[in-house]
């Protein structure tokens, strides 16, 4: 079920890390080698990906490489979305990579790509088409972001979106089905390329949405799904249930599963894109999920859930998409600012 685990999430991306508080990155790479040798000793058949670089960026890497982290990880990954945000042209995506592979010996995954429909969903599906062409034969494994499109009310994960201006919206096109669950032409075109372009699609806390996702893949042919299993959700109330739930609907793909959000009472910062206080507590969290999803081949005991500190009691985690809307987001923020 489990082929590979990706450990964070465009950690170069201050969305998703917190360059203020670990602004060389030391402290992540402390993560990755904790986890990724944490992923290993409970099955050495799993991949170990290093999250998914956006912007992509060599000289990034070569800081992750001097702090020893790529020992930890069989691949490193870049996520790209040159028709929306990144200044390079749709072409180039070979020219990225090899930007990647002539820096490290490590196998470079694309992980997230995609492209919105914001401005016309006829964009979208060239640029899907021309985007799988492009990738054949030159990354192992690619993922296209995503089946769904975000719903509006639900809020992009964006640190900088007032600076962003109108291109913020765009986040919330880049599904090949809309909000209404009307397909978009872009998921005819994903049909014929299914059983090589391999899904990316955040299940939020108890999505509703999961059912109807595996009939869509399946019906698809879709082989390959790359998801995240939350840090922050692991300490929800019945959050076990949730994560048994979703992954076994996805026991017919080959699943890769993100690592990743800080739970705010385990952070520097109390914020999900902080680094742990202890960055072992998130290698546990990893060899918990792989050890329940993935267990490997050896005789061992059970890898029992991470405890609560002291005077911390299971709550609804910070990141909590089904649970505001986007406006009191907004002002949430604001006022925090």
């Amino acid at each position: 079920m489990i082929e590979a685990a990706m450990i964070w999430n465009e950690p170069n991306n201050k969305s998703h890390w917190d360059p203020q508080i670990d602004p060389d990155w030391r402290m992540f790479a402390e993560h990755v080698t904790l986890a990724g040798n944490a992923i290993q000793a409970m099955n050495p058949a799993v991949t170990r990906v290093l999250g998914g670089m956006s912007p992509i960026d060599p000289h990034w890497l070569r800081k992750i490489e001097a702090h020893g982290a790529l020992d930890a990880v069989d691949a490193v990954a870049v996520h790209g979305f040159p028709l929306d945000w990144n200044l390079w042209p749709l072409s180039a995506w070979p020219e990225k990579i090899a930007e990647i592979k002539a820096v490290t010996d490590k196998p470079v995954w694309v992980t997230e790509v995609g492209v919105s429909s914001f401005g016309a969903e006829e964009v979208q599906a060239f640029g899907l088409e021309r985007t799988a062409e492009l990738l054949k034969g030159v990354a192992p494994r690619a993922f296209w972001y995503s089946l769904y499109d975000l719903p509006m009310s639900w809020g992009a994960e964006t640190r900088h979106r007032e600076a962003e201006g109108s291109s913020y919206y765009r986040h919330f096109y880049l599904g090949l089905i809309r909000e209404d669950g009307t397909p978009k032409p872009a998921l005819d075109v994903y049909s014929r390329y299914a059983a090589d372009l391999g899904l990316m699609q955040w299940f939020h806390f108890e999505d509703p949405r999961l059912d109807d996702a595996v009939a869509w893949m399946k019906r698809l042919g879709t082989k390959r799904l790359r998801t995240g299993l939350s840090w922050a959700d692991s300490f929800r109330p019945n959050a076990i249930d949730w994560f048994d739930r979703m992954m076994g609907a996805l026991e017919e793909f080959e699943v890769t599963v993100t690592f990743c959000f800080t739970p705010a009472h385990l952070g520097v910062a109390p914020h999900h894109t902080s680094p742990a206080r202890d960055p072992q507590a998130f290698a546990d969290f990893c060899a918990w999920m792989i050890d329940r999803y993935a267990p490997g081949q050896a005789e061992r005991p059970a890898v029992e859930a991470p405890a609560l500190p002291d005077g911390v009691e299971v709550q609804a985690a910070e990141l909590a998409t089904l649970n505001f809307n986007r406006d009191e987001r907004l002002a949430g923020e604001r006022s925090a600012a």
